[in-house]
């Protein structure tokens, strides 16, 4: 469960005053996420989602994930559409923190992943992809290359506590991805977190993608490499070829990926496992006090990259 901050009935009803969306009944904790406190919200017009910002969000970039949001609702694709504030906006304050709220999709995540769900997953984000080209702003991926070594420099000297050996691994991976990381390659929004909790089913359907909160200007490839390793590779570092090729078939039928973007995935696979080794760990080591939050293994992502460091 992911709840940063508690908002009671009567701060909900004043705060929905700003709003169009009728009179305040009652208000849920979602129990997904790590990252930001969310809710759902119900008025007597129906459902919504209340998002309060937490953590790495940074309120200067509210304006870019409304407005890819906003982008995309706007030409059918299947996210919440921010909704807006009395003043305009698409966001607002509410306990000192940023927040808005958003139509409420359908659907739940699927555990019990198949190739029919992937299958759906590599189309959605190849579309989602092509809808991106025409969003105008930017926003830089501080999560990629040049943010990790922080992220490492505060995780390092406990690092080996976590895992014997951890410190050097990641140590010569780092130096490794410094040294050939991909360059002018096809770039533009990213989703920059597919995982399952953030793709809702509803009768094996595809119903709606969410969380856009880690969304960023970066390569689409390296976005297509955090899909893959997050759906079609186990938390053992197990791959699955019928999951990997359905996600990329389908990708590809969608938007083509280029020559050098095909030659550069798997070291894009080998950094996003860094990624998300690295931020997990930071979360697991430096705990948000007062959070109740269910952690994330971060050695599901050693696993993975020791994976993608074997020769293929």
């Amino acid at each position: 469960m992911a709840v940063f901050t508690p908002v009671s009935a009567h701060e909900l009803q004043h705060w929905l005053t700003a709003y169009d969306v009728g009179d305040y009944v009652d208000h849920i904790a979602i129990a997904e996420g790590v990252e930001n406190t969310n809710y759902h919200l119900i008025t007597s017009r129906g459902t919504y989602v209340l998002t309060l910002f937490e953590k790495r969000v940074n309120v200067a970039d509210l304006p870019f994930f409304m407005g890819i949001m906003n982008h995309l609702a706007g030409q059918n694709f299947p996210c919440p559409q921010p909704l807006p504030h009395a003043d305009g906006g698409l966001f607002g304050t509410l306990k000192g923190k940023g927040a808005c709220l958003v139509t409420f999709l359908p659907g739940a995540w699927t555990r019990h992943i198949q190739p029919l769900h992937v299958q759906q997953v590599g189309k959605i984000l190849a579309t989602m992809h092509g809808l991106g080209k025409n969003f105008q702003q930017t926003r830089a991926n501080t999560l990629s290359l040049a943010g990790w070594p922080t992220l490492w420099a505060a995780c390092r000297p406990r690092a080996d506590d976590v895992h014997e050996g951890l410190v050097k691994e990641v140590d010569d991976e780092l130096d490794f991805l410094q040294r050939h990381w991909p360059h002018n390659l096809p770039t533009g929004f990213i989703h920059a977190d597919l995982f399952q909790d953030n793709v809702l089913f509803e009768n094996d359907m595809l119903t709606g993608v969410i969380d856009f909160y880690f969304g960023c200007t970066d390569f689409l490839a390296y976005d297509l490499a955090i899909t893959l390793n997050a759906w079609c590779v186990d938390a053992r570092g197990t791959l699955n070829p019928t999951m990997i090729a359905a996600m990329m078939d389908a990708y590809e039928q969608v938007r083509p990926l280029g020559i050098d973007e095909k030659k550069a995935l798997p070291i894009f696979l080998r950094g996003c496992s860094v990624r998300f080794l690295l931020t997990r760990l930071y979360d697991q080591l430096f705990p948000a006090p007062g959070a109740m939050v269910t952690e994330k293994n971060p050695l599901e992502y050693f696993w993975k990259l020791r994976t993608w460091q074997q020769p293929r």
